[in-house]
Protein backbone atom coordinates (compact mmCIF):
# COMPACT_ATOMS: atom_id res chain seq x y z
CA UNK A 1 0.00 0.00 0.00
CA UNK A 2 1.38 3.40 -0.94
CA UNK A 3 2.06 5.72 1.96
CA UNK A 4 -0.78 8.18 2.55
CA UNK A 5 1.31 10.94 4.07
CA UNK A 6 3.58 12.92 1.79
CA UNK A 7 5.96 15.71 2.77
CA UNK A 8 2.99 17.97 3.50
CA UNK A 9 0.19 15.81 4.90
CA UNK A 10 -2.32 13.69 3.00
CA UNK A 11 -3.35 15.11 -0.36
CA UNK A 12 -5.43 13.94 -3.32
CA UNK A 13 -8.47 14.44 -5.53
CA UNK A 14 -11.29 15.23 -3.12
CA UNK A 15 -14.12 12.67 -2.98
CA UNK A 16 -12.11 10.19 -5.06
CA UNK A 17 -8.74 9.73 -3.35
CA UNK A 18 -9.40 11.91 -0.33
CA UNK A 19 -12.88 10.84 0.75
CA UNK A 20 -15.05 11.69 3.74
CA UNK A 21 -14.51 8.14 4.96
CA UNK A 22 -10.74 8.50 4.81
CA UNK A 23 -10.88 11.88 6.57
CA UNK A 24 -13.01 10.35 9.31
CA UNK A 25 -10.70 7.34 9.73
CA UNK A 26 -7.54 9.47 9.72
CA UNK A 27 -8.94 11.70 12.44
CA UNK A 28 -9.95 8.76 14.64
CA UNK A 29 -6.56 7.13 14.16
CA UNK A 30 -4.78 10.40 14.96
CA UNK A 31 -6.74 10.71 18.20
CA UNK A 32 -5.85 7.16 19.20
CA UNK A 33 -2.14 7.53 18.42
CA UNK A 34 -1.82 10.84 20.26
CA UNK A 35 -3.68 9.40 23.24
CA UNK A 36 -1.28 6.48 23.44
CA UNK A 37 1.70 8.84 23.16
CA UNK A 38 0.43 10.61 26.28
CA UNK A 39 -0.53 13.85 24.52
CA UNK A 40 -3.96 13.85 26.17
CA UNK A 41 -2.82 12.68 29.61
CA UNK A 42 -4.50 14.41 32.54
CA UNK A 43 -6.96 16.53 30.60
CA UNK A 44 -9.82 16.45 28.13
CA UNK A 45 -8.29 16.58 24.62
CA UNK A 46 -8.95 19.53 22.32
CA UNK A 47 -8.29 20.18 18.62
CA UNK A 48 -8.47 23.15 16.27
CA UNK A 49 -9.86 22.51 12.77
CA UNK A 50 -9.54 25.04 9.93
CA UNK A 51 -9.81 25.01 6.15
CA UNK A 52 -9.30 26.98 2.96
CA UNK A 53 -12.32 27.97 0.79
CA UNK A 54 -12.46 24.84 -1.41
CA UNK A 55 -15.97 23.45 -1.76
CA UNK A 56 -14.76 20.01 -0.70
CA UNK A 57 -13.43 21.52 2.52
CA UNK A 58 -16.99 21.77 3.75
CA UNK A 59 -17.64 18.03 3.84
CA UNK A 60 -14.06 17.20 4.83
CA UNK A 61 -14.29 19.60 7.77
CA UNK A 62 -17.47 17.85 8.85
CA UNK A 63 -15.82 14.42 8.55
CA UNK A 64 -12.68 15.42 10.48
CA UNK A 65 -14.73 17.07 13.21
CA UNK A 66 -17.01 14.03 13.47
CA UNK A 67 -14.07 11.65 13.65
CA UNK A 68 -12.30 13.57 16.38
CA UNK A 69 -15.47 14.13 18.42
CA UNK A 70 -16.43 10.46 18.16
CA UNK A 71 -12.99 9.63 19.60
CA UNK A 72 -13.57 11.93 22.58
CA UNK A 73 -11.77 15.06 21.34
CA UNK A 74 -13.41 18.48 21.72
CA UNK A 75 -13.25 20.31 18.39
CA UNK A 76 -12.87 24.06 17.91
CA UNK A 77 -13.74 25.02 14.34
CA UNK A 78 -11.99 28.19 13.21
CA UNK A 79 -13.40 28.32 9.67
CA UNK A 80 -11.51 29.69 6.67
CA UNK A 81 -8.01 30.67 7.74
CA UNK A 82 -4.46 30.23 6.38
CA UNK A 83 -2.52 27.12 7.34
CA UNK A 84 -0.08 29.15 9.49
CA UNK A 85 -3.05 30.68 11.32
CA UNK A 86 -4.24 27.20 12.28
CA UNK A 87 -0.70 26.36 13.46
CA UNK A 88 -0.61 29.61 15.47
CA UNK A 89 -4.00 28.99 17.09
CA UNK A 90 -3.00 25.42 17.90
CA UNK A 91 -0.12 26.89 19.89
CA UNK A 92 -1.78 29.98 21.35
CA UNK A 93 -4.93 28.15 22.50
CA UNK A 94 -2.85 25.40 24.04
CA UNK A 95 -4.75 22.61 22.27
CA UNK A 96 -3.41 19.14 21.59
CA UNK A 97 -3.93 18.92 17.84
CA UNK A 98 -4.44 21.19 14.85
CA UNK A 99 -5.97 20.08 11.55
CA UNK A 100 -5.86 22.10 8.33
CA UNK A 101 -7.88 21.12 5.26
CA UNK A 102 -6.13 22.47 2.18
CA UNK A 103 -4.24 21.40 -0.93
CA UNK A 104 -2.17 24.58 -0.80
CA UNK A 105 -1.30 25.69 -4.37
CA UNK A 106 -3.09 22.76 -6.07
CA UNK A 107 -6.23 23.31 -8.19
CA UNK A 108 -9.68 23.39 -6.59
CA UNK A 109 -10.67 19.71 -7.12
CA UNK A 110 -7.77 18.61 -4.88
CA UNK A 111 -7.72 18.83 -1.12
CA UNK A 112 -5.53 17.74 1.75
CA UNK A 113 -5.34 17.10 5.47
CA UNK A 114 -2.42 18.42 7.48
CA UNK A 115 -2.00 17.69 11.18
CA UNK A 116 -0.17 19.83 13.74
CA UNK A 117 0.95 18.59 17.12
CA UNK A 118 0.77 20.63 20.32
CA UNK A 119 2.73 23.84 19.80
CA UNK A 120 1.75 24.11 16.14
CA UNK A 121 4.46 21.79 14.81
CA UNK A 122 4.03 19.28 11.99
CA UNK A 123 3.80 15.67 13.10
CA UNK A 124 6.97 13.62 13.06
CA UNK A 125 7.28 10.97 10.34
CA UNK A 126 6.98 8.14 12.85
CA UNK A 127 3.73 9.57 14.24
CA UNK A 128 2.27 9.82 10.73
CA UNK A 129 3.29 6.22 10.08
CA UNK A 130 1.61 5.14 13.31
CA UNK A 131 -1.60 6.93 12.30
CA UNK A 132 -1.63 5.16 8.93
CA UNK A 133 -1.15 1.81 10.65
CA UNK A 134 -4.18 2.39 12.89
CA UNK A 135 -6.70 3.30 10.19
CA UNK A 136 -9.80 1.10 10.28
CA UNK A 137 -8.96 -0.73 13.50
CA UNK A 138 -11.63 -1.87 15.96
CA UNK A 139 -11.93 0.40 18.99
CA UNK A 140 -13.94 1.03 22.13
CA UNK A 141 -16.11 4.04 21.43
CA UNK A 142 -16.87 6.56 24.20
CA UNK A 143 -20.49 7.36 25.01
CA UNK A 144 -22.40 10.03 26.91
CA UNK A 145 -20.13 12.70 28.34
CA UNK A 146 -17.15 10.89 26.84
CA UNK A 147 -17.82 12.06 23.30
CA UNK A 148 -16.23 15.28 22.10
CA UNK A 149 -18.13 18.52 21.62
CA UNK A 150 -17.90 20.75 18.54
CA UNK A 151 -17.85 24.53 18.91
CA UNK A 152 -16.83 27.53 16.79
CA UNK A 153 -14.19 30.17 17.51
CA UNK A 154 -15.74 33.41 16.21
CA UNK A 155 -12.67 35.59 16.72
CA UNK A 156 -9.97 33.28 15.33
CA UNK A 157 -9.36 35.57 12.38
CA UNK A 158 -8.94 38.60 14.62
CA UNK A 159 -6.61 36.76 16.98
CA UNK A 160 -4.37 35.84 14.07
CA UNK A 161 -4.27 39.36 12.58
CA UNK A 162 -3.52 40.86 15.98
CA UNK A 163 -0.64 38.43 16.38
CA UNK A 164 0.77 39.24 12.93
CA UNK A 165 0.73 42.96 13.68
CA UNK A 166 2.53 42.38 16.99
CA UNK A 167 5.54 40.99 15.09
CA UNK A 168 6.01 43.82 12.58
CA UNK A 169 8.69 46.35 13.66
CA UNK A 170 7.36 49.43 11.86
CA UNK A 171 4.34 50.77 10.01
CA UNK A 172 3.79 50.78 6.24
CA UNK A 173 2.42 54.32 5.85
CA UNK A 174 3.01 55.71 2.37
CA UNK A 175 3.24 52.32 0.63
CA UNK A 176 0.78 51.32 -2.07
CA UNK A 177 0.54 47.54 -2.29
CA UNK A 178 -1.34 45.14 -4.55
CA UNK A 179 -2.21 41.79 -2.95
CA UNK A 180 -3.28 38.67 -4.84
CA UNK A 181 -4.88 36.22 -2.41
CA UNK A 182 -5.50 33.43 -4.99
CA UNK A 183 -9.17 33.33 -3.93
CA UNK A 184 -7.77 31.45 -0.97
CA UNK A 185 -7.60 31.30 2.78
CA UNK A 186 -5.98 34.73 3.35
CA UNK A 187 -8.53 36.70 1.33
CA UNK A 188 -9.63 38.65 4.42
CA UNK A 189 -6.70 38.56 6.85
CA UNK A 190 -3.93 39.74 4.54
CA UNK A 191 -5.60 42.94 3.26
CA UNK A 192 -6.81 43.74 6.79
CA UNK A 193 -3.32 43.40 8.26
CA UNK A 194 -1.82 45.63 5.58
CA UNK A 195 -4.46 48.33 6.04
CA UNK A 196 -4.07 48.32 9.81
CA UNK A 197 -0.36 48.94 9.30
CA UNK A 198 -1.12 51.99 7.16
CA UNK A 199 -0.62 50.68 3.62
CA UNK A 200 -2.89 51.62 0.74
CA UNK A 201 -4.15 48.26 -0.53
CA UNK A 202 -5.40 47.14 -3.94
CA UNK A 203 -7.00 43.68 -3.73
CA UNK A 204 -7.25 40.97 -6.39
CA UNK A 205 -8.09 37.29 -5.98
CA UNK A 206 -10.37 37.95 -3.01
CA UNK A 207 -13.69 36.50 -4.22
CA UNK A 208 -13.49 32.79 -3.32
CA UNK A 209 -16.45 30.74 -4.52
CA UNK A 210 -15.11 27.33 -3.55
CA UNK A 211 -14.04 26.49 -7.10
CA UNK A 212 -11.70 29.30 -8.19
CA UNK A 213 -8.85 28.90 -5.70
CA UNK A 214 -5.43 29.25 -7.43
CA UNK A 215 -7.21 29.52 -10.79
CA UNK A 216 -4.87 31.67 -12.87
CA UNK A 217 -3.91 33.78 -9.87
CA UNK A 218 -1.85 33.81 -6.70
CA UNK A 219 1.77 32.83 -6.20
CA UNK A 220 1.68 30.20 -8.97
CA UNK A 221 0.34 32.64 -11.61
CA UNK A 222 1.97 36.03 -11.14
CA UNK A 223 0.95 37.76 -14.38
CA UNK A 224 -2.28 39.27 -12.94
CA UNK A 225 -0.33 40.67 -10.01
CA UNK A 226 2.35 42.13 -12.26
CA UNK A 227 -0.29 43.78 -14.44
CA UNK A 228 -2.11 45.22 -11.42
CA UNK A 229 1.09 46.64 -9.91
CA UNK A 230 1.85 48.46 -13.16
CA UNK A 231 -1.75 49.59 -13.66
CA UNK A 232 -2.05 51.06 -10.17
CA UNK A 233 1.53 52.40 -10.00
CA UNK A 234 2.03 50.45 -6.79
CA UNK A 235 5.24 50.20 -4.83
CA UNK A 236 5.02 46.41 -4.66
CA UNK A 237 2.80 43.40 -5.11
CA UNK A 238 2.40 40.43 -2.78
CA UNK A 239 1.02 37.04 -3.84
CA UNK A 240 -0.01 34.09 -1.71
CA UNK A 241 -1.17 30.59 -2.58
CA UNK A 242 -4.41 28.90 -1.58
CA UNK A 243 -3.50 28.31 2.06
CA UNK A 244 -1.17 31.32 2.32
CA UNK A 245 1.93 29.53 3.53
CA UNK A 246 3.80 30.97 0.53
CA UNK A 247 4.72 34.52 -0.40
CA UNK A 248 6.16 35.81 -3.65
CA UNK A 249 6.46 39.46 -4.60
CA UNK A 250 6.62 41.85 -7.54
CA UNK A 251 8.52 45.14 -7.51
CA UNK A 252 7.27 48.46 -8.87
CA UNK A 253 8.54 47.68 -12.37
CA UNK A 254 6.72 44.33 -12.49
CA UNK A 255 9.84 42.20 -11.89
CA UNK A 256 9.31 39.07 -9.84
CA UNK A 257 10.97 38.82 -6.43
CA UNK A 258 11.16 35.12 -5.62
CA UNK A 259 11.59 33.21 -2.38
CA UNK A 260 15.38 33.22 -2.56
CA UNK A 261 15.46 37.00 -2.89
CA UNK A 262 12.93 37.46 -0.09
CA UNK A 263 15.00 35.24 2.22
CA UNK A 264 18.14 37.19 1.30
CA UNK A 265 16.47 40.53 2.09
CA UNK A 266 15.04 39.34 5.39
CA UNK A 267 18.24 37.56 6.45
CA UNK A 268 20.26 40.74 5.98
CA UNK A 269 17.55 42.71 7.80
CA UNK A 270 17.78 40.34 10.76
CA UNK A 271 21.56 40.62 10.78
CA UNK A 272 21.45 44.40 10.71
CA UNK A 273 19.19 44.31 13.76
CA UNK A 274 21.36 41.72 15.52
CA UNK A 275 18.76 38.97 15.19
CA UNK A 276 20.28 36.61 12.61
CA UNK A 277 21.16 33.62 14.74
CA UNK A 278 24.73 32.42 14.11
CA UNK A 279 24.83 34.55 10.92
CA UNK A 280 23.28 31.55 9.18
CA UNK A 281 20.32 30.93 6.89
CA UNK A 282 18.74 27.63 5.79
CA UNK A 283 17.84 26.91 2.15
CA UNK A 284 17.12 23.80 0.11
CA UNK A 285 19.29 22.28 -2.59
CA UNK A 286 17.04 24.01 -5.15
CA UNK A 287 18.01 27.50 -3.99
CA UNK A 288 19.49 29.54 -6.81
CA UNK A 289 23.29 29.61 -6.94
CA UNK A 290 23.00 33.39 -7.02
CA UNK A 291 21.51 33.27 -3.52
CA UNK A 292 24.43 31.30 -2.18
CA UNK A 293 26.94 33.59 -3.88
CA UNK A 294 25.22 36.66 -2.41
CA UNK A 295 25.09 35.23 1.10
CA UNK A 296 28.75 34.23 0.95
CA UNK A 297 29.65 37.74 -0.20
CA UNK A 298 27.68 39.20 2.74
CA UNK A 299 29.28 36.86 5.25
CA UNK A 300 26.16 34.76 5.86
CA UNK A 301 26.55 30.98 6.04
CA UNK A 302 24.04 28.83 4.13
CA UNK A 303 22.88 25.43 5.44
CA UNK A 304 21.37 23.22 2.71
CA UNK A 305 18.53 20.73 3.19
CA UNK A 306 16.40 18.45 1.05
CA UNK A 307 13.41 20.02 -0.71
CA UNK A 308 10.44 20.55 1.63
CA UNK A 309 9.74 23.16 4.28
CA UNK A 310 9.57 20.47 6.97
CA UNK A 311 13.26 19.72 6.36
CA UNK A 312 14.08 23.42 6.48
CA UNK A 313 12.29 23.69 9.81
CA UNK A 314 14.04 20.63 11.22
CA UNK A 315 17.44 22.11 10.35
CA UNK A 316 16.50 25.46 11.85
CA UNK A 317 15.21 24.00 15.10
CA UNK A 318 18.12 21.61 15.57
CA UNK A 319 20.72 24.37 15.08
CA UNK A 320 18.77 27.21 16.73
CA UNK A 321 18.53 29.32 13.57
CA UNK A 322 16.13 32.15 12.82
CA UNK A 323 15.31 32.12 9.10
CA UNK A 324 15.08 29.63 6.26
CA UNK A 325 12.91 28.74 3.32
CA UNK A 326 12.43 27.78 -0.28
CA UNK A 327 12.56 29.47 -3.67
CA UNK A 328 8.81 28.78 -4.02
CA UNK A 329 8.08 31.31 -1.28
CA UNK A 330 7.89 29.15 1.84
CA UNK A 331 9.74 31.34 4.33
CA UNK A 332 10.04 30.44 8.01
CA UNK A 333 10.73 33.22 10.51
CA UNK A 334 11.25 31.04 13.55
CA UNK A 335 11.19 33.91 16.03
CA UNK A 336 7.54 34.37 15.09
CA UNK A 337 6.15 31.14 13.61
CA UNK A 338 6.78 27.39 13.54
CA UNK A 339 5.81 27.05 9.90
CA UNK A 340 6.04 28.95 6.64
CA UNK A 341 3.69 31.94 6.84
CA UNK A 342 3.09 33.88 3.64
CA UNK A 343 1.21 36.76 5.24
CA UNK A 344 3.84 37.19 7.95
CA UNK A 345 6.59 37.09 5.31
CA UNK A 346 4.88 39.70 3.15
CA UNK A 347 4.41 42.06 6.08
CA UNK A 348 8.06 41.83 7.13
CA UNK A 349 9.25 42.28 3.55
CA UNK A 350 7.18 45.43 3.15
CA UNK A 351 8.29 46.65 6.58
CA UNK A 352 11.86 46.53 5.30
CA UNK A 353 10.87 48.60 2.26
CA UNK A 354 9.20 51.16 4.52
CA UNK A 355 12.07 51.18 7.03
CA UNK A 356 14.80 51.78 4.46
CA UNK A 357 12.85 53.91 2.01
CA UNK A 358 14.43 51.83 -0.75
CA UNK A 359 12.34 50.35 -3.58
CA UNK A 360 11.77 46.61 -3.38
CA UNK A 361 13.69 46.12 -6.63
CA UNK A 362 16.77 47.77 -5.13
CA UNK A 363 16.60 45.56 -2.04
CA UNK A 364 16.16 42.45 -4.20
CA UNK A 365 19.27 43.35 -6.20
CA UNK A 366 21.37 42.10 -3.29
CA UNK A 367 21.43 38.84 -5.26
CA UNK A 368 21.54 38.10 -8.97
CA UNK A 369 19.41 35.15 -10.03
CA UNK A 370 21.38 32.89 -12.32
CA UNK A 371 19.32 31.40 -15.17
CA UNK A 372 17.89 28.08 -13.98
CA UNK A 373 16.45 25.38 -16.25
CA UNK A 374 14.52 22.39 -14.90
CA UNK A 375 13.73 19.36 -17.09
CA UNK A 376 11.53 16.54 -15.77
CA UNK A 377 12.46 13.14 -17.21
CA UNK A 378 9.37 10.96 -16.70
CA UNK A 379 8.81 7.21 -16.81
CA UNK A 380 12.31 6.19 -15.71
CA UNK A 381 13.86 4.04 -13.00
CA UNK A 382 14.73 6.88 -10.64
CA UNK A 383 16.41 4.54 -8.13
CA UNK A 384 19.51 4.25 -10.36
CA UNK A 385 20.05 7.94 -11.06
CA UNK A 386 23.00 8.24 -8.67
CA UNK A 387 24.57 4.85 -9.45
CA UNK A 388 24.56 4.78 -13.27
CA UNK A 389 28.16 5.33 -14.43
CA UNK A 390 27.29 7.07 -17.69
CA UNK A 391 25.06 9.58 -15.88
CA UNK A 392 27.82 10.33 -13.36
CA UNK A 393 30.28 10.90 -16.20
CA UNK A 394 27.85 13.24 -18.01
CA UNK A 395 27.29 15.23 -14.82
CA UNK A 396 31.03 15.57 -14.20
CA UNK A 397 31.55 16.81 -17.76
CA UNK A 398 28.74 19.34 -17.38
CA UNK A 399 30.15 20.60 -14.07
CA UNK A 400 33.57 21.04 -15.64
CA UNK A 401 32.01 23.03 -18.47
CA UNK A 402 30.14 25.30 -16.04
CA UNK A 403 32.99 25.84 -13.62
CA UNK A 404 32.17 27.94 -10.55
CA UNK A 405 29.56 29.96 -12.43
CA UNK A 406 26.97 27.21 -12.55
CA UNK A 407 25.86 23.89 -11.11
CA UNK A 408 23.99 20.66 -11.85
CA UNK A 409 21.46 18.87 -9.66
CA UNK A 410 19.78 15.55 -10.47
CA UNK A 411 16.95 14.78 -8.05
CA UNK A 412 14.61 11.76 -8.10
CA UNK A 413 10.96 12.61 -7.51
CA UNK A 414 9.59 11.54 -4.16
CA UNK A 415 6.24 10.44 -5.59
CA UNK A 416 6.63 9.67 -9.31
CA UNK A 417 8.92 7.59 -11.59
CA UNK A 418 10.71 10.75 -12.61
CA UNK A 419 14.11 12.44 -12.34
CA UNK A 420 14.40 16.22 -12.19
CA UNK A 421 17.40 17.65 -13.99
CA UNK A 422 18.26 21.18 -12.89
CA UNK A 423 21.07 23.27 -14.37
CA UNK A 424 22.15 26.83 -13.53
CA UNK A 425 24.55 28.80 -15.71
CA UNK A 426 25.64 32.31 -16.61
CA UNK A 427 23.25 32.30 -19.58
CA UNK A 428 19.84 30.74 -20.14
CA UNK A 429 20.94 29.24 -23.44
CA UNK A 430 23.86 27.43 -21.82
CA UNK A 431 21.71 26.17 -18.94
CA UNK A 432 19.07 24.94 -21.35
CA UNK A 433 21.58 23.22 -23.62
CA UNK A 434 23.26 21.33 -20.77
CA UNK A 435 19.96 20.46 -19.05
CA UNK A 436 18.50 18.88 -22.18
CA UNK A 437 21.75 17.06 -22.92
CA UNK A 438 21.77 15.55 -19.41
CA UNK A 439 18.06 14.75 -19.62
CA UNK A 440 18.76 12.77 -22.76
CA UNK A 441 21.42 10.72 -21.00
CA UNK A 442 19.10 10.08 -18.04
CA UNK A 443 16.31 8.99 -20.38
CA UNK A 444 18.59 6.62 -22.31
CA UNK A 445 20.15 5.06 -19.22
CA UNK A 446 17.09 4.73 -16.99
CA UNK A 447 14.25 3.94 -19.40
Amino acid sequence: MARLFGTDGVRGLANRELTAELALDLSIAAAHVLAELGTFAGHRPRAVVGRDPRASGEFLEAAVSAGLASAGVDVIRVGILPTPAVAHLTESLGVDLGVMLSASHNPAPDNGIKFFSRGGLKLADEVEEAIEARIGEQWDRPVGAGVGRITDLPDGEQRYVDYLLSTVPNRLDGLKVVVDEAHGAAFRVSPEALRRLGAEVVEIGVQPDGLNINDGCGSTHLDPLRAAVLEHHADAGIAHDGDADRCLAVDASGEIVDGDQIIAILALTLREHGNLAKDTVVATVMANLGFKIAMEREGVHVVETAVGDRYVLEAMRSAGLSIGGEQSGHVILLDHANTGDGVLTGLHLLARVAETGKPLGELAAVMRRLPQVLVNVKGVDKSRVHSAARISEAVSAAEAELGESGRVLLRPSGTEPMVRVMVEAESHDLAESIAHRLAGVVREELS
